[in-house]
């Protein structure tokens, strides 16, 4: 239905789906894409995008090594008859190919469709995951989508196991539309509340920002739980419902996207930067994260610590044990070692505890439906493919500490600047292991890049550097001009 009252309405006959109407349709792909296989799903969706004429584009969209989120959109027909062909060239991405071989695939998941707001996203159009492939289709290295996707796939045949997953994401509003690249010209950001947790008039700035933002999501099928202002003046929270981890991690990248272009429609900006502004608490990424085996949850133990099995027990134990390795990946930029401050509920301890916020792991409270781990140290601004990933892969196949190692070590913490993040990183055999040479090589070159453009030294003072030359700002030109 097209609700358009303008003069195109005349012109224009384009896709625009009620929100209502829109949850319905999403939450019935998410039932299908769990119980059709690849082969029906996809000759059911070629032929309704062949007949439903007033779709005018399909979305396809990737992430790259970093996070940052692509998307490219297709001419209906062209994509159509293009399927087997659809290319573009990474070597305008940063971490993907190399000039000399840039020509890489998209491969459509047909199980990750999702019916879009027109609001947010206009109308007419679709959207699709895609997998990244080499030019002989096999998966590329890089696409972690790719590789969560082929590890998920891989545990669920072997031994039966589902990793499960959900983030609670948190970010800024701030005033005006660009105000990551204009930070300097506005003389940094300018707050649009003055309110804390959960403290937010119901019509004011920051609560349209996230009704608008909030009721977006629940059409695009997210299942939002609960969603509200956080403990900072003009920070937000939205919670969406547990998922498969490779739908997990694309619910985050749609997430920030959709809070930034709702925002931006509000002439404001929603920004995921960890830590933006000095004196308040920063924003995190809590990953809840669990597994399943048919349909038990086997992190829950009714008799065991903490309600948690022995097997989350070891989980638990290898990503404490890899913590500082790791931390790269969890904080992935300049700016998020700022959060990880401890006069302000940073998650900086390498420990588990099912109170203490400070430390990296907690416990929440659970049963045999809802317990998990929820790992507390991940940044918002980190590549939630890469995060799972590694999570899950630390979990399953890193190794687990020794007990008296254990009794003999004071209070770890992890590390508080990137440099040292980067050394730690570089120095892993074990991340070698987990994400390869290549990856590692390329991740962490990128890292020190953005690490050289700003001062060794945090200070107290968040620096432009860490703003514009983020790796999710929109600012390529300014690389350039360094």
């Amino acid at each position: 239905m097209n609700n358009n009252n303008s003069s195109d309405n005349y012109l224009k006959n384009f896709l625009e789906v009620p929100y209502d109407q829109l949850e319905e349709l999403n939450l019935k792909a998410k039932e299908k894409s769990e119980s059709l296989d690849l082969k029906e799903l996809e000759k059911e969706y070629r032929a309704y995008l062949t007949k439903e004429k007033r779709i005018k584009a399909v979305t396809l969209c990737f992430t790259d090594i970093e996070g940052r989120f692509h998307m490219l959109d297709y001419d209906k027909k062209f994509f159509l008859d293009s399927l087997t062909n659809l290319t573009f060239d990474g070597s305008s991405i940063r971490g993907f190919s190399a000039q000399s071989e840039s020509d890489l695939r998209l491969d459509v998941d047909w199980t990750s469709i999702r019916y879009l707001p027109s609001d947010v996203f206009g109308s007419g159009k679709v959207i699709f995951f895609a997998s990244v492939l080499n030019r002989d289709r096999t998966p590329y290295e890089s696409d972690f989508r790719s590789q969560l996707k082929l590890y998920s796939e891989s545990l669920k045949k072997k031994k039966g196991l589902t990793a499960f997953a959900s983030a609670e994401i948190e970010g800024f509003l701030v005033d005006g539309v660009n105000a990551e690249q204009d930070y300097i010209t506005n003389n940094g950001f300018k707050l649009i509340s003055t309110g804390g947790y959960y403290h937010s008039l119901p019509m004011d700035k920051l609560r349209i920002f996230i009704d608008k933002a909030a009721e977006a999501q629940r059409a695009m099928g997210f299942r939002n739980e609960k969603d509200h202002p956080e403990v900072a003046p003009s920070q937000f929270e939205m919670n969406f419902s547990y998922s498969e981890a490779v739908r997990a991690s694309d619910n985050i990248q749609l997430y920030k996207l959709v809070c930034r272009q709702v925002a931006r429609n509000l002439g404001m900006t929603a920004t995921f930067l960890p830590k933006p502004l000095m004196g308040i608490n920063g924003s995190g990424m809590h990953t809840n994260f669990s597994i399943g085996k048919g349909n038990k949850n086997i992190f829950y133990d009714a008799k065991g610590q903490d309600g948690l099995s022995d097997l989350a027990w070891e989980f638990i134990n290898k990503l404490l044990n890899h913590a500082s390795e790791i931390c790269l990946i969890l904080n992935s930029s300049v700016n998020s070692y700022r959060r990880l401050d401890p006069h302000f509920e940073a998650p900086n301890q390498i420990k588990v505890s099912p109170i203490d916020r400070g430390s990296m792991i907690r416990i929440p409270i659970g049963n045999e439906k809802t317990s998990r781990i929820e790992i507390r140290s991940v940044a918002p601004d980190s590549n939630p493919y890469l995060v799972l990933f590694t999570i899950l892969k630390v979990g399953i196949e890193g190794v687990k500490s020794e007990k008296d190692a254990e009794k003999r070590e004071r209070s770890r913490f992890l590390p508080d600047n990137i440099y040292d993040a980067i050394r730690l990183f570089k120095a892993s055999d074990f991340i070698t292991q987990i994400i390869g040479e290549q990856n590692k090589e390329k991740y962490s070159s990128f890292k020190q890049l953005a690490a050289d453009k700003s001062p060794k030294a945090l200070g107290t003072k968040v620096k432009s550097s860490e703003i514009l030359y983020h790796h999710e700002v929109t600012n390529q030109v300014l690389w350039n001009d360094f």
